[in-house]
């Protein structure tokens, strides 16, 4: 017997008792973008590496230690998308969407990150993303913060998820600030972990946000980085709290909230979640002024937001579970006539009723069988068809979830009367 192939590790498979929750996910995002006036982007999986060194940052977790990367027949070295931000961009320039230009855009597919699997983490991860270009004001940054508040009430998750915010200021400011907190950890690098050690010449506003309970004490008395925003930053950030506050959000401002990618300023944000462990984001984003011009572009102001499928799902299911059902109707036969006679009526309900699901016996087996599998489906009712039905052109209707006498009607009548039971 040949050994069994199994999927690469942290790359799942969506089975289809977990397909309903996406399918009904999906489409609410769908309809939301809409209701927003927000218009679908697609980009490619694969993007040139320099892409994501260029936008995500060289010194980066992301490009350091979690890109797949190859190289491909003629040399040129591609990457399998971490994140979406960067395509959309790269996309928005090369297509001339940006310049002089107001877009709101979404996307939503898989990305790819080389980390250690567990829940709420996986190698191959779905993304909502969610971008904006040519709009400087805080009052977009407030729509993409009310657009994802508005979704969590849809999915029923809205009282496990809390707002946090910050302002990261100009990123002039950033980097001033960047400088004194390089010049507080300095002298006590020795007492920081491996990684943060690591960071501190990097990527050094990320040990702001370490998880780890002695780093946090060794930030406690760093310089604050509000002490550093711009005036403009400031009044910024004062006019989103404004509308959010009119809007009935509830937030807390994060003074250590920076987000771990190099291109954003001034906003930033998180919905957290205490229900998944130690993967508690869901959504996160903020504004990127800088990355159309860091990427060759004209400079032009940006801001969105990326949200996990999988980790909505996982409190979906947790919190919202969705009664799993193959069919609304399951019809039955016995004989071959009746056979034949079940799947011409199964069309003809899919011709006439195609909101609802509709499934043919197949395979054969008693009516006893048959009518077992009818059950299993979860289908509300069952049409029977024998040979007397055939010749009489009726069709037999029992009520599998509810205690009512078989009926015996027409199959002229059949869409109509279905429309009534169902």
């Amino acid at each position: 017997m040949s050994q069994k192939i199994q999927a690469i590790r942290g790359m799942n498979d969506i089975l289809p008792q977990q397909t309903p929750y996406w399918h009904q996910l999906e489409a609410i995002l769908r309809q939301l973008m809409a209701a927003y006036g927000y218009n679908e982007i697609r980009m490619p999986i694969v993007e040139k590496t320099s892409l994501f060194k260029r936008a995500v940052g060289e010194v980066t977790d992301i490009v350091e230690k979690e890109m797949y990367t190859f190289d491909d027949r003629n040399g040129d070295s591609l990457s399998l998308r971490p994140e979406g931000t960067a395509s959309c961009v790269r996309a928005g320039i090369e297509h001339g969407l940006l310049y002089n230009q107001e877009q709101r855009l979404w996307y939503m597919g898989p990305m790819f990150r080389h980390e250690r699997p567990q829940k709420g983490r996986y190698r191959q991860f779905h993304q909502l993303g969610v971008e904006t270009f040519g709009l400087a004001t805080a009052d977009i940054d407030a729509e993409l913060i009310l657009m994802t508040a508005r979704l969590w009430k849809a999915v029923g998750i809205e009282d496990t998820v809390r707002l946090e915010l910050n302002s990261l200021g100009s990123n002039e400011a950033r980097a001033e600030y960047r400088d004194a907190l390089i010049a507080y950890l300095t002298p006590i690098k020795d007492q920081l972990d491996e990684d943060n050690q690591r960071r501190l010449s990097t990527n050094p506003l990320r040990i702001l946000d370490s998880k780890n309970p002695e780093v946090q004490k060794l930030v406690a008395d760093a310089p604050k980085l509000n002490d550093y925003l711009d005036q403009e930053s400031k009044e910024h950030f004062a006019r989103l709290c404004q509308i959010l506050d009119a809007n009935h959000i509830e937030y807390e401002v994060n003074s250590k909230l920076v987000r771990g990618l190099d291109y954003y300023n001034r906003t930033v944000f998180e919905w957290i979640t205490d229900k998944l462990g130690a993967q508690g984001t869901i959504c996160a984003g903020g504004r990127y002024d800088g990355l159309t011009e860091q990427l060759g572009g004209h400079a032009t102001t940006a801001s969105g937001f990326a949200m996990g499928i999988e980790r909505i799902v996982a409190l979906m299911e947790e919190l919202s579970p969705l009664e799993m059902t193959d069919a609304d109707v399951y019809l039955v036969a016995l004989g071959d006539a009746a056979e034949i006679n079940a799947i011409q009526l199964a069309e003809i309900l899919r011709d006439e009723m195609p909101y609802i699901r509709v499934r043919s016996n197949c395979g054969g087996g008693n009516f006893k069988k048959q009518f077992k599998r009818a059950d299993k489906s979860g289908a509300t009712l069952a049409l029977v068809l024998g040979e007397q039905e055939v010749t009489d052109k009726t069709v037999g209707v029992k009520f599998l979830r509810e205690h009512k006498e078989q009926l015996m009607i027409s199959q002229a009548q059949l869409c109509e009367k279905i429309a009534e039971f169902l």
